[in-house]
């Protein structure tokens, strides 16, 4: 399904499994204070009963596989981020087909599931809920580009830099500097998902040249910033045509 606009599905659960994919441009799902960014290279596999909100963006075109929670999943009990490859996506692809009968179904969804492979290259943000580190958070989530580095954050709050980075790893599991990072790369990966260019998102992200957020981008996604964005362009084009 392809949004024009911005739909935002408020907490929510489901009865089945439910697998999130793009075809084209990049939505989030968050759970709690996880964000994950759903690309056509990344999806998310959500446990069945799990609460969840989701947006896409307008222009994305996302689509949902739903699977029989009795089915025991091979993947942990909370949400996990998956590779998409061709063979997996043809497979949820026959799933959503409700005309499926029950017993094809079935063997597709045992399929889906000696296929469902956690992804190296999830774009994972977890939102740090400590008070101290409100403003750096409000900060980079209205400007991702936000220069400011851990010194000069630590002499505008009037605390240590080794308070923020304790801070950050006890709320997230990451220094200030990865946790940045990797916020910087969703954001980027929303941005290119909506046609704009590499080196527009470098520069709205924070990186001072396109080589610099092409590296980074690529050590946190697995792909370029290009082939990231030529995914969904071409798979726009091919709708068109």
């Amino acid at each position: 399904m392809e949004t024009r606009t911005l739909p935002v599905w408020e907490p929510h659960s489901h009865p089945t499994h439910e697998l999130l994919w793009n075809r084209a441009g990049a939505s989030t799902a968050t759970v709690g204070a996880r964000t994950w960014t759903i690309t056509p290279s990344v999806g998310l596999w959500i446990p069945a009963g799990v609460l969840h909100s989701a947006t896409a963006p307008a222009g994305t075109w996302y689509r949902t596989a739903h699977v029989d929670p009795r089915t025991d999943s091979p993947l942990p009990g909370g949400p996990v981020a998956v590779e998409m490859t061709p063979l997996f996506t043809l497979l949820l692809e026959r799933l959503v087909d409700q005309s499926l009968e029950a017993r094809s179904r079935e063997l597709t969804e045992q399929m889906v599931f000696d296929l469902l492979e956690p992804s190296p290259h999830a774009l994972l943000v977890q939102r740090p809920g400590s008070e101290l580190l409100r403003p750096i958070v409000t900060a980079l989530e209205a400007s991702p580009g936000d220069p400011r580095s851990l010194t000069e954050w630590a002499a505008r709050l009037g605390v240590s830099e080794r308070t923020i980075t304790r801070a950050f790893r006890a709320d997230t599991g990451l220094s200030f500097g990865a946790w940045q990072a990797a916020f910087r790369a969703q954001q980027a990966a929303l941005l290119l998902g909506r046609g704009m260019t590499v080196d527009e998102v470098a520069a709205r992200v924070g990186y001072s040249s396109a080589s610099g957020f092409g590296a980074a981008f690529r050590r946190t996604t697995g792909l370029t910033p290009g082939r990231f964005r030529e995914l969904g362009v071409s798979e726009a084009l091919h709708r068109a045509s």
